[in-house]
């Protein structure tokens, strides 16, 4: 019979989230191009016999082999190429400061100002910030061979190895990634088809899931129109198909409302579709006509599902007569424009940066007053468990330590057992590989990949064996605890403020959503959508970052895990906003102005009290209505997130 551990042996369920593994697929082909990148260039470096060069081109490698998170190829000439610019300015700024004592320090200082402030713009920002202060804190904390520019270039040269790379198969696989997402966006819907009717954590799981697919497919494609302003054929078809899948989102949560399943030929029909998609098929679909005994849901499915296919079958269509469902992106200036102009002025990112700053501004100053050999790693730490999109810091700091013991016993392994030199090529073609492959898997399993990859590669630079990796271990536990401290414990940013405040927003838009929809202002369609499409993907974010609070010890776990199904609740009420519209669409009576003042009132009340409350509590819900209205079920949804966190 199995013994059970005590009570006080069991791990908390906060480190239990932080430890277990993310279920992601691999990605074979940034796993071929890792080896090859970071490998090639020592290879080459030891052929003509300067391995130190070979060294700092494999590093630059490294950061492009990070970087390197772009699905389509267009996309990826940014995502690559603009960190390795600003890495050539780290890299340059860091040598003209080495070994110049507090000079060094101020610099470096001011550098991480601005990485962390540049890092909130967005994804490529955030990954150029990294670059530019990881690079930084090499240049000043390493001796770069010969003129200025050599290291610059190296390590650039390196990173646009694997932009190259990245690029190979394009004239092959033009446009394969983005039907390839809008493919994938078509299964999660027929999944969520597919969930209809079943138990309501499968289905909202699938919702989920569908609006993350949403996303990053609009992502895809509205990146490309920001370059093209339309005039693709190709990517303006994705979007119209992209565009023709959202009324069959919007008739899931009717259907769910039905508490019925959908037959199984409705999602194998979204599958076929999908396929259809993926291939560029354009033929006739096969659909089949409902039964003549189907139920006024399953047909509202129905009529949305032949509109899909018949934007899917349609071979031409006319860029100028698609709708952007998330508005058609700026011209490049005017977005750098805006960028910097928020950079400039926004509190979060002088926040932000700021923190950042006086982080590596503790490192670099503890460095140089104690004897801590090759003293850069302790603010490469700071740099990594920081980063503002990676996580929660409790959690970086935590799993950072955890994989970097990781990480130092596979380098132990490796330079006590592997002879220097040529041997060192085939270990990085092992090695490197592990990055792009463990990433997705979590933050940990990213550090206990990187570590041994950076530790050869700093062993070429200053042979110094297996007495790199206890110096390592401590500047790596002191970058955590320097992260911890300053960076985490004195800063007065609570959970409520980072979290609370924005789901207090959503439901604001939620209030704004409903009344757009049913309102004596009612918007008209296009304008509709953008909404919807704007909500979703706010609540996902609120979703994500409430996943994060929950990675974090009480105080901050345990209030998450109290509003959390208040998170799940306003995810229902938009579900249920959708549903009605819908039905009002088919021929439902609409609702008077009343009942849309009423229950507009009520969600604004709602995200008072979430904006003032540090914990959940019970409120009034006064929420009658006309029995048989279409927004009856938008009422006890309305009514269940008002009582749903309730004290017992």
């Amino acid at each position: 019979m199995p013994r059970e551990l005590p009570i006080g042996l069991t791990p908390p369920d906060w480190l239990v989230r932080n430890l277990r593994a993310q279920q992601a697929p691999v990605n074979r082909a940034a796993v071929i191009r890792a080896a090859v990148a970071i490998a090639l260039p020592l290879a080459i470096g030891l052929a003509v016999d300067r391995p130190f060069y070979g060294a700092l081109a494999s590093m630059g490698a490294l950061t492009g082999v990070i970087s390197d998170t772009a699905a389509a190829y267009r996309v990826r000439v940014p995502t690559i190429a603009i960190p390795q610019l600003f890495g050539a300015v780290g890299i340059t700024l860091g040598a003209l400061v080495y070994g110049r004592g507090w000079v060094a320090v101020v610099a470096v200082t001011a550098v991480a100002l601005a990485s962390g402030m540049i890092s909130t713009i967005g994804a490529v920002a955030s990954a150029s910030g990294l670059v530019l202060l990881l690079t930084c804190v090499v240049g000043a904390g390493l001796a770069m061979p010969g003129e200025w520019w050599l290291a610059p270039l190296l390590m650039s040269g390196g990173g646009l190895l694997v932009l190259v790379l990245a690029l190979l198969a394009w004239p092959l696989r033009s446009g394969v990634p983005e039907r390839t997402a809008v493919a994938d966006t078509y299964r999660a819907v027929a999944e969520l088809l597919t969930a209809v009717g079943g138990g309501t954590q499968a289905y909202d799981d699938a919702r989920h899931a569908v609006t993350q697919s949403l996303n990053q497919s609009y992502d895809i494609v509205l990146a490309h129109r920001a370059r093209h302003h339309g005039r693709s054929p190709e990517l303006a078809r994705l979007l119209a198909q992209l565009n023709a899948i959202t009324p069959v989102v919007e008739a899931a949560p009717v259907a769910h409302l039905g508490a019925a399943p959908l037959p199984p030929e409705i999602p194998q029909a979204v599958r076929h579709l999908a396929s259809a998609v993926e291939t560029g098929y354009t033929g006739p679909t096969g659909l089949k006509p409902p039964a003549p005994d189907a139920t006024e849901t399953v047909r509202a499915v129905d009529h949305a599902l032949r509109y899909a296919a018949e934007v899917v079958a349609t071979p031409d269509v006319d860029p100028r007569g698609i709708d952007d469902r998330l508005g058609r992106p700026a011209a490049l200036s005017i977005r750098a424009a805006r960028a910097a102009r928020g950079v400039a002025l926004s509190a979060a990112s002088w926040r932000y940066g700021l923190r950042l700053a006086l982080c590596i501004g503790i490192a670099q100053v503890l460095v140089s007053i104690l004897p801590v050999p090759r003293s850069y790693w302790v603010a490469l730490t700071i740099t990594f468990v920081l980063k503002p999109d990676f996580g929660s810091v409790f959690s970086r700091a935590l799993l950072r330590a955890l994989g970097t013991v990781a990480g130092l016993v596979i380098a132990a392994a490796v330079l006590s057992e592997v002879p220097r030199g040529w041997w060192d090529v085939p270990v990085l073609l092992l090695l490197a590989p592990l990055i792009p492959a463990l990433t997705p898997r979590g933050y940990g399993y990213q550090t206990a990949a990187i570590t041994p990859v950076i530790l050869l590669l700093s062993d070429v630079l200053n042979r110094q064996g297996t007495a790199l990796l206890l110096p390592r271990l401590v500047d790596s536990l002191m970058g955590c605890a320097i992260a911890l401290v300053a960076g985490y414990l004195l800063w007065p940013e609570s959970w409520h403020t980072r979290v609370g405040d924005r789901l207090a927003d959503a439901v604001d838009d939620t209030a704004r959503y409903v009344e757009a929809a049913f309102g004596p202002s009612a918007v008209d369609p296009p304008a509709r959508a953008r909404m919807r499409r704007r909500l979703y993907r706010d609540l996902s974010a609120i979703r994500t970052e409430f996943q994060r609070a929950l990675t974090e010890p009480p105080p901050t776990g345990r209030r998450a895990a109290a509003w959390w199904p208040l998170v799940v609740a306003v995810e229902r009420i938009v579900d249920a906003t959708t549903a009605a519209q819908v039905r009002v669409r088919h021929g439902a009576a609409a609702p008077s102005n009343a009942e849309v003042t009423q229950v507009v009132r009520q969600l604004r009340e709602l995200a008072e009290g979430v904006r003032k409350a540090e914990t959940p509590y019970e409120v009034r819900t006064d929420l009658a209505g006309p029995v048989g209205s279409v927004l009856e079920p938008l009422r006890q949804e309305v009514a269940a997130a008002r009582a749903i966190a309730s004290p017992h």
